[in-house]
């Protein structure tokens, strides 16, 4: 089908607005873009409660935000953004959070502000989301949740990382992950998918932007192998935590998505895809002007609560 007439609109107006593919900016430049994403995730309902703090990571003290709803040992959605591994932080997807967790209902999100790179390379954000994650799991009653009832959710590079987490909480030994929530993520370092070439430029997200971006996180070519950055290169995808997986239609992502939720299925694991056809990367980040967005919000959100 064609692309929803909104997201028509927010392409012609990119369009109109003009300037460089990511690809062709600095890591500053195209973080000071990001910056614009904002006023698409307007109007999200304020939690009952948000802190802002810092928890323990291997790197030093990682920030993160806690929103939640009224009450206290709330269930836990550990959240990772989006950005490329590159771009991002806590305010790029503050709206995002805040609607999942109006959509969540009696809940609480954990937002992680990772290290980003160039600065930091691979693996330092997988090991921040772990750490943090971990750190919630046994720890939880500091901030009002019940670190037992766990799941993890990110969109893009942030679903790549919520896949990893999910890997690493398993081949650990924990902590226990209920559901994990991919939203148009990465999951392959490889360019050959046929939505690499369908959808390789003209839809926000471009072929060159990918390269760009694993060019940034990876310290080698050879690091993309590895499953904790490349999580359906993993060798074993048995006994994982519940996935949903989102896609859409029209996303250079799509193909590696769908590729991993049928890898999960293959290895055994509860897995339930579904591409959202006529929009581009991504709904999560632009559910206030991309209806779309709100429709993936309240699946993620039904499909954690089934679960923790």
């Amino acid at each position: 089908m064609p692309v929803t007439p909104e997201t028509q609109g927010l392409l012609a107006m990119l369009e109109e607005a003009g300037g460089p593919d990511i690809s062709e900016q600095t890591p500053e430049e195209a973080r000071a873009m990001m910056e614009g994403f904002a006023p698409m995730q307007a109007g999200a309902p304020e939690p009952a409660r948000v802190e802002s703090r810092t928890v323990p990571g291997p790197g030093g003290d990682i920030p993160v935000r806690v929103y939640a709803s009224e009450g206290d040992n709330l269930p836990v959605v550990m959240y990772y953004h989006g950005g490329g591994w590159v771009l991002g932080d806590i305010e790029s997807h503050d709206g995002t959070c805040k609607q999942l967790l109006a959509e969540l209902g009696e809940a609480a999100i954990v937002s992680v502000d990772y290290r980003l790179a160039p600065e930091h390379k691979y693996p330092a954000a997988a090991d921040d989301c772990y750490a943090a994650a971990a750190w919630v799991a046994e720890n939880g009653a500091e901030i009002g949740v019940d670190g037992s009832r766990m799941a993890v959710a990110g969109d893009s590079a942030g679903g790549n990382l919520s896949a990893v987490v999910s890997q690493m909480a398993r081949d650990k030994g924990g902590p226990a992950i209920a559901a994990q929530v991919l939203h148009v993520p990465v999951t392959d370092h490889n360019y050959e998918y046929p939505s690499y070439s369908e959808n390789a430029e003209g839809y926000l997200l471009t072929r060159a932007s990918m390269v760009w971006f694993w060019d940034h996180y990876l310290p080698s070519a050879d690091a993309g192998h590895d499953a904790y950055a490349s999580p359906l290169q993993a060798d074993d995808l048995s006994g994982l935590a519940p996935a949903l997986v989102q896609t859409a239609e029209f996303d250079p992502l799509r193909d590696e998505g769908e590729a991993y939720a049928a890898a999960l299925e293959a290895a055994g694991s509860e897995v339930t895809v579904h591409r959202y056809d006529g929009v581009i990367h991504d709904p999560f980040m632009m559910f206030a002007i991309i209806p779309t967005g709100i429709e993936c919000l309240k699946e993620a959100a039904a499909f954690i609560n089934e679960r923790i």
